[in-house]
């Protein structure tokens, strides 16, 4: 069994709210939900930080390279979508 720090937390109800049904929808606990949307998290700013690395080493993306990457982010995601669909017969 994986070890557990307990902690203590306060946030709106609003908010509240919406992570207990964003869990339910997903099937997982409270707990495990905020702990995948804060490895997301992390994982985002390692993203960013590597890329300013990048540019800080070979010098900002161009127009048509920062274009291009925004599609395959969007055929990314819609690939992403459409994995998550249930197949009907």
């Amino acid at each position: 069994m994986a070890v557990r720090r307990k902690r203590s937390i306060s946030m709106p109800p609003g908010l509240d709210a919406e992570i207990e049904a964003a869990a339910m929808q997903e099937g997982v606990t409270y707990s495990s939900w905020l702990a995948e949307v804060a490895r997301k998290e992390f994982t985002i700013r390692a993203g960013l930080d590597a890329v300013a690395q990048f540019e800080q080493e070979h010098g900002a993306f161009s127009s048509d390279e920062l274009a291009e990457a925004e599609q395959w982010a969007a055929e990314a995601i819609e690939r992403a979508q459409e994995a998550r669909q249930p197949r009907t017969a």
